[in-house]
């Protein structure tokens, strides 16, 4: 498992441009097993290793950075993402088209990241550590966008390895999502994130 991306497990800006295309397809169809829809307005979305690197390596693309510094500074912002073994990590979105709905609604959803939630079946929900980066709300309205962390005991760490189904949920009163039970191939994805410590 990888805790830490460095600069060797990253192509040159020359070795992502000849092969993008075809690394974009293989993350793309990866990420569908790492996305939860709850309800219509709001999506989880699973990091690991292979979505970080490809957003890394996006990022130094689009800033065209070579040097040796610039490519630590992206490692460092994005390396914090990964998931360690014994937690998800996740962006939550909130996605409203229209911006006056959007302004309406993330006034009414305060505080919602905090009332996203977790389950491995047979154990108790786990609620997340939100924006451990920085502050992304006000007095006013949250932002559409959060970092989660869902931190599970070895008890849930093992059982979920073992094949547990694994539950999400938000329990705000403006938007109640019932327990949602994530689809088997995502089920397996998240697993994969998690380390036996046995």
């Amino acid at each position: 498992m990888i805790n830490k991306l460095s600069r060797e497990d990253l192509l040159s800006l020359e070795q992502y441009a000849a092969g993008r295309s075809e690394f974009r397809a293989a993350v793309m169809e990866h990420k569908k097993n790492r996305k939860v829809a709850l309800g219509d307005r709001a999506t989880l979305y699973f990091e690991d290793e292979q979505t970080i690197r490809y957003q890394i390596q996006e990022m130094l693309r689009i800033e065209k950075v070579f040097e040796a510094d610039g490519i630590q500074d992206e490692l460092d912002t994005y390396n914090p993402l990964l998931p360690d073994g014994s937690n998800w990590k996740a962006t939550f979105m909130l996605e409203y088209d229209d911006p006056v709905e959007r302004k309406e609604m993330l006034g009414k959803l305060l505080g919602v990241e905090k009332q996203v939630w977790a389950q491995v079946s047979g154990h108790d929900k786990v609620w997340p550590i939100a924006d451990e980066d920085l502050e992304r709300e006000d007095e006013e309205k949250t932002s559409s966008v959060h970092f989660l962390r869902f931190e599970l005991t070895p008890a849930m760490v093992a059982d979920a390895i073992a094949g547990a189904a694994i539950i999400m949920g938000v329990d705000h009163p403006a938007y109640p999502i019932e327990g949602v039970e994530v689809a088997p191939a995502i089920r397996d994805s998240l697993a994969s994130d998690l380390a036996s410590a046995g």
